[in-house]
């Protein structure tokens, strides 16, 4: 079987993020990045998807150099090949789908893992417009999958609960968390990434539709304030809530 698992080269979750000069990107001094943590669900499903029906996994990512650290960790969990489809500039949703279709149909991939978010944008679209491009069916926020023969079976989260879904091969399937239990990459693994080859594409200038105009960080939160300690202050909690916070 071949699979393919896309990932993304993110800025880590407990990094201080700072607004860069031009207010339309994070400054990236002393920023720590890391495989954006949904798709390493998707590694991880990719890799007990091979285990499974054997094959291969091939790691895709779309980006700058930096990105190939994202592919060695894929790598080191155990994946077979890293592609690196080479972005001269910072690329929307449309543009990374557009990139990563026009790449993967030469593959002909029977499964695609990708997260169901990069946690640095959160659009989550990635996947459904990948899927639409290459005229593939797509399962989002799939948290349990089968795989009997040609057919897949995914339980998905929907708003206020799940759905079950059925659907045939070829199929981009789009991790959440529960999916699994990403596996740490043994010494082992790591030295062997290092000798594991990660071919270089440079791809064309797809345009993007959306256009950042300025990058804002939340105001600070106000600090709390006691009105009183019985009964007594629930007229002033009252108005306070009504005329200044205007929750009612």
């Amino acid at each position: 079987m071949k699979i393919v698992v896309c990932v993304n080269h993110v800025p880590d979750t407990a990094t201080k993020v700072k607004i860069g000069a031009d207010e339309k990107f994070i400054d990236p001094a002393g920023v720590v990045y890391i495989i954006n943590p949904y798709d390493e669900f998707a590694v991880e499903e990719a890799l007990k998807t091979k285990e499974k029906f054997g094959g291969e996994v091939i790691v895709v990512s779309v980006g700058n150099d930096s990105n190939k650290e994202t592919i060695r960790k894929a790598l080191a969990m155990g994946a077979d090949k890293g592609i690196l489809l080479k972005a001269e500039k910072p690329l929307d949703s449309f543009g990374v789908a557009k990139a990563l279709a026009d790449d993967l149909k030469n593959y002909q991939p029977d499964i695609i893992f990708m997260g169901k978010q990069s946690v640095d944008y959160d659009d989550a679209v990635v996947g459904q417009l990948t899927s639409e491009m290459l005229g593939l069916s797509c399962i989002s926020n799939v948290v349990e999958l089968k795989i009997d023969g040609q057919k897949v079976t995914a339980e998905r989260e929907i708003e206020g609960g799940k759905e079950v879904v059925e659907s045939g091969l070829p199929i981009i399937i789009t991790a959440q968390k529960g999916l699994n239990e990403p596996r740490y990459a043994s010494l082992k693994g790591i030295m062997a990434a290092k000798k594991k080859e990660i071919e270089e594409k440079k791809i064309a200038e797809y345009p993007s539709l959306t256009e950042v105009i300025q990058m804002i960080k939340p105001q600070a939160k106000q600090p709390g304030r006691i009105v009183g300690t019985d009964v007594n202050a629930v007229g002033e909690l009252v108005r306070l809530l009504h005329e200044e916070a205007k929750v009612f």
